[in-house]
């Protein structure tokens, strides 16, 4: 009996310790995640980003301080006013997006977004956006785009696109299966700026230009096939090849096969054989009759 009664007493020992040790924790982690719930959080850099990037969602993260935040850095609010204010957490982010790298900045660096214009982020409308985000020797075109597919929202600024172009013909006597073609014009353009606003704020219209990053060739064909019909963007995945020798325009009968059908193919003109003609002395000669 006595060693039952020392085993039961030892285990209701343990029980008692370990309860303390639980309650003693609790505090602990209520005051430890309330201290983070109250901190705020800046922006940082989550890998070496050269000058000119345009900014992207695995580019940065928020880190949490225990800090005042210095001059230029960009702050979202705590967790705690984030809750309370569901606009906080937007309007930081609207800080950062579409914006581009004045300055190289190495990982776990903070963004900054100096009001002064010295270092840190440039965002469209700055006066010295396109010379900071343009390649050397590179230009600049804004296009109009249709506002359906991918110039309705699907694009961010810094994604790659091509460009297509449509053409309507209105020549009644062509067949229908050439009043209408579809080719790439250009192919892996780098997106600058979407209808000059921030692609990702509340509530923005659907974009109807886009600015791209483009060669001296590449703008003046742009700006041909502007005059020419509708231009269209399709998005590239990330580190797309161009296609081998170029895409090939599309016809209608390219598309639908019930339109080679539908149009019947010409009678090839009917051939007939030489006739012999003899003129006089001058020997003979061949011609072809109709």
């Amino acid at each position: 009996m006595r060693a039952k009664t020392i085993l039961a007493l030892l285990f209701l020992v343990s029980l008692g310790v370990a309860a303390t040790v639980v309650l003693r924790s609790l505090p602990q982690k209520s005051e430890a995640a309330a201290e983070a719930a109250g901190r705020e959080e800046i922006l940082v850099a989550t890998m070496p980003l050269a000058a000119g990037t345009l900014l992207r969602a695995p580019d940065f993260t928020w880190q949490a301080i225990g800090r005042p935040a210095e001059r230029g850095e960009i702050v979202r609010p705590s967790a705690a006013v984030r809750e309370a204010q569901l606009k906080a957490d937007e309007e930081a982010r609207a800080e950062v997006y579409g914006g581009a790298l004045r300055e190289a900045v190495l990982a776990g660096e903070p963004i900054r977004r100096d009001p002064n214009g010295r270092g840190g982020i440039v965002k469209p409308g700055d006066r010295d956006f396109l010379q900071v985000v343009l390649s050397p020797g590179a230009r600049a075109v804004a296009i109009p785009v249709a506002t359906t597919g991918a110039g309705a929202g699907l694009l961010y600024p810094g994604d790659r696109v091509d460009i297509i172009l449509t053409q309507k013909f209105n020549d009644s006597a062509a067949p229908l299966t050439r009043r209408s073609v579809s080719e790439t014009v250009a192919q892996n353009l780098r997106v600058l700026v979407i209808d000059g606003t921030d692609a990702k704020a509340a509530g923005s219209p659907p974009a109807h230009t886009v600015t791209l990053e483009v060669t001296p060739e590449q703008a003046e064909k742009i700006n041909v096939a502007t005059e020419l019909g509708k231009l269209s963007l399709t998005l590239r995945g990330a580190g797309g090849a161009d296609a081998p020798g170029g895409v090939k325009p599309i016809w209608p009968d390219d598309v639908s096969p019930a339109l080679r059908g539908a149009v019947p193919e010409k009678a090839a003109p009917e051939t007939r054989p030489p006739v012999e003609i003899i003129r006089g002395s001058k020997g003979t000669e061949s011609v072809k009759t109709q």
